[in-house]
């Protein structure tokens, strides 16, 4: 079981804590295993929208694998720096030296600057607070004007509806890419948005498609994209002809069948990268025989090669940030 514990603040953006917590109670729904709570200084928490919370003051008992998410509030209303205590920050700085996943939406970086984790580590935050997050915490590299960003387990997102980006993404990141589709699908979410990390987009950028044929192929290389698929199997999926799923798939979107299901292999393989796995890991995890054709793929759609020595793991060593521009 993973817990997904919100911090809350008072005068935090509804959106800031509904989207993520949509996206995880929504993954539980379709059986992965989440544990949502939310805890607070006081009991009662007022929102900028006016909608009154109520949280626990009691944390629960934490491990690596739970993430702990402070959702963003209105600057205006305590100063940017926020109102969390001294307590709530050792605890999100301990969760995070114990191996655990600390992410903030919107002004909810400020709580993440302050406990220490965003020294030395690329970071984002809205737009309207950037310069000043990169004013008062100089050691950090605030990244401007992308949705998200991922290093060494702290994420942080520019909030709003951009919440709902960054937590797809970390249900990519555990389950999978088809997991987090389903998830967006159940959310009615259009577009799923990433950039430099593609990975948990794919299937959305090539969905946008009226064939039914081509769906239920997807739907099977999504969930068996590191499998060896052959051409009649798919074909026997859509309920089509081998030559009239090529074309068919082509016409829908703009790949092969095959190349579809490597653009799968080559974007899962990067947040298995970015997460600490070496290129050859990566490779044979997404269903490569050895490194070499991931790193032609991987040169192909500009991806820049692992700059790390053989056998390294180290999460967030020598890793690109998981960032994506917005729009």
């Amino acid at each position: 079981m993973t817990r997904v514990v919100f911090l809350l603040v008072p005068q935090l953006h509804l959106l800031d804590l509904a989207g993520p917590a949509q996206v995880f109670s929504s993954a539980a729904d379709l059986g992965h295993d989440y544990e949502l709570h939310y805890v607070a200084e006081r009991e009662q928490v007022p929102t900028v929208q006016g909608v009154p919370l109520v949280a626990r003051t009691r944390w629960p008992d934490l491990t690596p694998d739970d993430l702990l998410m402070v959702p963003g509030w209105r600057p205006g209303a305590h100063g940017p720096a926020g109102p969390v205590g001294p307590d709530d920050l050792r605890r999100l700085a301990a969760h995070h030296a114990a191996g655990g996943t600390v992410a903030s939406v919107c002004a909810g970086a400020y709580a993440l600057g302050r406990a220490g984790l965003l020294d030395g580590r690329r970071c984002t935050t809205h737009h309207d607070v950037q310069e000043d997050l990169a004013r008062r915490h100089p050691a950090a590299r605030v990244i401007r004007d992308v949705l998200y960003v991922v290093d060494d387990r702290v994420v942080t997102s520019a909030g709003i509806a951009s919440g709902i980006d960054v937590a797809l993404h970390l249900v990519a990141v555990r389950h999978g890419p088809a997991a987090a589709a389903d998830v967006a699908r159940e959310l009615v979410v259009y577009a799923r948005r990433n950039g430099l990390e593609q990975q948990a987009s794919v299937m959305l950028r090539h969905r946008s498609h009226v064939s039914d044929a081509v769906h239920r192929v997807q739907d099977l290389i999504d969930r068996r994209y590191a499998e060896r698929l052959p051409l009649a199997d798919l074909a026997a999926a859509g309920g089509v002809a081998e030559r009239t799923l090529t074309r068919l798939f082509r016409q829908a979107t703009g790949l092969t069948p095959l190349g579809y299901q490597q653009l799968l292999r080559v974007e899962r393989a990067e947040h298995l990268i970015g997460h600490g796995a070496t290129v050859e890991a990566a490779a044979r995890t997404v269903g490569f025989t050895d490194a070499r054709m991931l790193r032609r793929l991987r040169a192909r759609t500009g991806r820049a090669p692992d700059p790390r020595p053989a056998g390294s793991s180290r999460p967030g060593t020598g890793t690109r940030p998981a960032a994506t521009r917005a729009g």
